[in-house]
């Protein structure tokens, strides 16, 4: 499936409002649980693709022992130069790379991690291949995915707002590309045709996403995540007034003040 590059580019102001508003509204208790994960297992490399501003590379810097060494790598370098203006750590080394051409060695790594991004791969099969090469034999691809839309509310209420706010070309990024690629057999068809030959772990968890008001998950998600790339592409666009539409819509699920509702990812495991 071709992707617009509109789905991959997160520039601009994207990193900032991600890591303010989106990392701390979704991302962070699922980081919590991936390192905890890594760190059940004896590692000394570990890679990070797709590491965004470094929810996961904090994490797992603080969960894994000293001697552990992080490669946190991203395709977008803002997101990198960001996650690392936020703490310096002597376990983490940042350095931008392609998921589906990675600049390592075969056999490099005791375990690979990728949270909440392989659903943007324009190649998962080639990007399951480029982990399982630079894993040692028995090493662990531990990765992350969101579940069906409908399973997390906030961005399902943002993409039902934005439909009626653009009726003849609804912005669907979240529904097309984060909650997208939830079908289990199709990521074990395209692990199987990365190379890897055993059967994936596979384990549903549900959160809930919190906020102190109906502004922050619609800021969140109009401003800092592609979706907002695909909102000022449309005709006659008004970033500030989608915002507001998507506010009005939480509101009116949720409640005007403190707002929480479901999320809910799937958690994938696999030995070389």
């Amino acid at each position: 499936m071709n992707k617009p590059d509109s789905d991959k580019i997160f520039s601009g102001s994207i990193p900032e409002f991600y890591e303010s508003y989106l990392v701390p509204l979704i991302f962070e208790p699922y980081a919590q649980d991936m390192a905890s994960r890594v760190a059940d297992s004896p590692a000394e490399q570990v890679l990070e693709i797709a590491a965004g501003t470094g929810v996961v590379t904090r994490a797992m810097a603080d969960a894994l022992k000293p001697n552990v060494r992080i490669i946190a790598t991203d395709l977008n370098q803002s997101m990198l130069d960001h996650g690392k203006s936020i703490r310096a750590d002597d376990k983490v080394t940042w350095q931008q790379a392609d998921a589906s051409n990675l600049p390592f060695a075969d056999a490099s790594f005791d375990t690979v991690v990728c949270q909440f991004a392989v659903m943007f791969f324009p190649d998962r099969a080639k990007a399951y291949s480029e982990a399982l090469r630079v894993l040692k034999p028995g090493g662990r691809f531990l990765f992350n995915v969101w579940d069906h839309i409908k399973e997390n509310e906030f961005a399902d209420t943002v993409t039902e707002s934005l439909c009626h706010l653009f009726p003849t070309d609804p912005p669907r990024f979240l529904a097309r590309i984060p909650h997208g690629y939830f079908n289990i057999d199709e990521i074990a068809a395209d692990l199987f045709e990365g190379g890897f030959s055993a059967d994936p772990d596979v384990e549903t968890i549900a959160e809930r996403s919190k906020a102190s008001s109906p502004s922050i998950p619609a800021i969140a998600y109009c401003q800092g995540t592609p979706l907002r790339n695909e909102i000022e592409s449309r005709e006659g666009s008004n970033l500030k007034e989608a915002t507001t539409v998507a506010t009005a819509a939480i509101s009116k699920r949720f409640g005007a003040g403190k707002v929480e509702c479901k999320i809910q990812g799937q958690v994938v495991s696999i030995r070389s």
